[in-house]
């Protein structure tokens, strides 16, 4: 299970709370159009059978102070948790890891648009601030991945418009975005406003306040 532009370097059994999973390993072939050359990892968690009709896909980028510090910052935990839970009771699905820390920015970048929100800015504010774009993701590798594992097509749990996109450009077929969506708290309250207001992000009305 190999594209043009990954290699798959390691598979095994991948026994989880929520339920069993095979985990495959993957690296980019040297560089990649749009990656600005540099070389990425990245694992997808398989449950069932995905080869056949629309199979559920989470793409998760990593998230060090929410996925494992359990960080109140975002919701970014309760998402991954959400989409492994829903992959389970389905019985079937892909959850793509990457390494894409704060939207693509690293991690010490991260911290310090942390610092800027924490004196007023927004986390969007906090990225321009910093030189960035408020979403540096291009998601070229969880395409390939996708393609390597034989997948045309796919329901996204997601509710950022623009992955669908990023799918869709690259020939994977997005045939229902499915919400992954975690009930704000008084810490992600603005956060997730400005997730929707200023990113695109999708929220039902219920999520909006």
């Amino acid at each position: 299970m190999s594209s043009s532009k990954v290699k798959q370097v390691a598979s095994a059994d991948f026994p989880t709370q929520w339920g069993h999973f095979l985990i495959h390993g993957f690296t980019t072939r040297g560089s990649m159009v749009g990656d600005g050359g540099r070389s990425e990892e990245a694992v997808a968690l398989v449950m069932g059978e995905v080869h056949s009709g629309s199979p559920l896909v989470r793409i998760h980028s990593q998230c060090l102070t929410g996925d494992v510090f359990g960080s109140l910052r975002c919701d970014c935990r309760q998402q991954l948790e959400m989409a492994l839970s829903v992959i389970a009771k389905q019985g079937a699905g892909v959850l793509i890891y990457e390494q894409q820390e704060g939207r693509g920015i690293g991690l010490m970048a991260k911290l310090q648009a942390y610092a800027l929100q924490d004196s007023g800015f927004d986390t969007v504010e906090a990225n321009e601030r910093l030189g960035f774009k408020p979403d540096q993701r291009e998601f070229f590798m969880p395409v390939e991945i996708l393609k390597a594992l034989d997948i045309k097509q796919v329901r996204l749990l997601s509710n950022n418009p623009d992955k669908v996109a990023a799918l869709e450009r690259a020939g994977i077929r997005v045939t229902e975005r499915v919400p992954c969506e975690v009930a704000p708290t008084e810490h992600t309250e603005e956060y997730l406003r400005t997730k929707r207001e200023k990113l695109g992000h999708l929220f039902s009305k219920r999520r909006q306040h």
